[in-house]
């Protein structure tokens, strides 16, 4: 494009149409390993929790409550700074949530009490929040149309890989020290990636042509030229206010029943997905296996996640997102129904795990990928951060819930089943779902 007004439709044609080089993919990777890093450091105190437990002798309601706490911070973080990623800018967005999260991993460590502990654990999920909402606005804008659900997918199943590599190493830690190596090695590899953002992922030129910040002209044709594309010569005309319209944006016209259909999907599944992840290392340790064991078991819970990621990418590309989203809710429960049977032989619980893991992140890979179909450029942070953090209060019922049951003296089978319902129940509302085709 060589003359003429940039309208935010062509900004985002460019990248659409144009061919990923080497830059653009790295930027891509980027992203997986931010979302690889979140899967470690929200998994980081069900990997340090058996450990806590015997230190401090705490009971499994109030071990639920602070396997919650960080859930609930992400919760506000996804939508107090999921809103700020489409006003200042998903990078910016990215660095800062970056620090808060490496100050919360890294203070866990020195907690003393369960009071200390939940305080860090929600400054790092306010951190967490904002960086899922920028990340899947990142992944989906910098993506050309052609590899656009790969991205999306990869990005997404970063999450269970980060909890399959920090977790094989946490496990390693563990045999050697106690419960705080944990938040040490997980604020060290939050504080790795300030540089790599800052070096390799660039603002979005679909956030720049539409927001239009100081400099924005500039910075878009840098990025544009970075990425092996043709430069522009001009921005349209800015619309005042736009940004501060967003939130109410998401409950206007045809946006009003995704944003609600698929808040209630995510909150609904997450209640399963995170009842699965939070309470595998102590469901283990109570069939008389030891802390590292059961942190080998959540790795490969997450590795049937990774798994389940990709082949949900392969399966929504054939068979479409939405058929393939509902039939991967309803496995997820009935995996949860079959992981809840339990057994003393360590394969067989393995093996549930891991397939309970397959389908539960498989539906989380669904969920994304509508999000970033749903929602368009001016509000997909707001958007995707809405969804996230209104959901993520499923994400803090569930290990708190769960607690409370098991508390109660229902037994595994009861209460795994029990968990599985909010993806039998995210399958119907995604049935009343109606998406367009496009996800620029």
């Amino acid at each position: 494009m060589g003359s003429g007004q940039l309208t935010v439709r062509q900004a985002g044609e460019i990248i659409d149409s144009g061919t990923m080089g080497g830059r653009q993919i790295a930027a891509i990777a980027v992203t997986v390993g931010l979302n690889a890093l979140d899967g470690f450091d929200v998994l980081s105190i069900a990997y340090a929790s058996p450990g806590i437990t015997a230190e401090w002798g705490i009971g499994k309601a109030a071990l639920g409550a602070v396997l919650s706490m960080e859930l609930l911070g992400m919760a506000v973080g996804s939508i107090l700074l999921g809103g700020l990623c489409d006003r200042i800018g998903r990078r910016p967005t990215i660095l800062g949530c970056l620090i808060v999260m490496t100050v919360g991993m890294f203070m866990a460590r020195t907690a003393g009490s369960i009071t200390e502990l939940s305080v860090w654990r929600v400054l790092t999920g306010l951190g967490i929040g904002g960086m899922l909402a920028a990340t899947n606005a990142v992944a989906a804008e910098l993506s050309n149309s052609r590899h656009r659900s790969l991205c999306m997918s990869l990005m997404v199943i970063g999450y269970p890989i980060g909890s399959v590599i920090g977790g094989t190493i946490a496990a390693q830690l563990l045999k050697g020290g106690d419960w705080r190596v944990v938040f040490e090695f997980g604020a060290i590899a939050t504080a790795l990636f300030v540089p790599l953002v800052w070096f390799l992922l660039p603002e979005t030129p679909s956030f720049l042509a539409q927001r239009q910040p100081k400099g924005a002209l500039g910075r878009l044709n840098a990025t544009l030229a970075r990425f092996g594309h043709p430069l522009v010569d001009s921005l349209p005309v800015h619309a005042t206010g736009q940004a501060q319209q967003s939130l109410a944006e998401i409950f206007r016209g045809g946006l009003l029943p995704t944003t609600l259909l698929v808040t209630f999907a995510y909150f609904a599944h997450i209640i399963s997905f995170y009842f699965l992840m939070k309470w595998t290392p102590n469901i283990v340790t109570g069939f008389g296996f030891a802390p590292s064991v059961a942190g080998g078991v959540l790795v490969w819970t997450s590795l049937g996640g990774a798994v389940g990621g990709a082949v949900f990418g392969l399966a929504a590309g054939r068979w479409g997102l939405k058929p393939v989203t509902i039939c991967t809710m309803l496995m997820s429960t009935a995996a949860l129904a079959w992981y809840g049977r339990g057994s003393t032989d360590l394969e067989l619980l393995t093996l549930g795990a891991a397939i309970a893991g397959f389908c539960t992140n498989a539906g989380i890979v669904g969920l994304y990928a509508t999000c970033a179909q749903a929602f368009p450029t001016g509000v997909r942070g707001t958007g995707t951060g809405f969804v996230i953090g209104v959901g993520r209060g499923g994400a803090a019922l569930a290990p708190f819930l769960a607690g409370l049951l098991f508390a109660a003296d229902f037994g595994l089978q009861s209460v795994a089943l029990m968990m599985g319902v909010g993806s039998l129940l995210a399958a119907l509302a995604i049935s009343r779902l109606k998406l367009g085709g496009s996800l620029g």
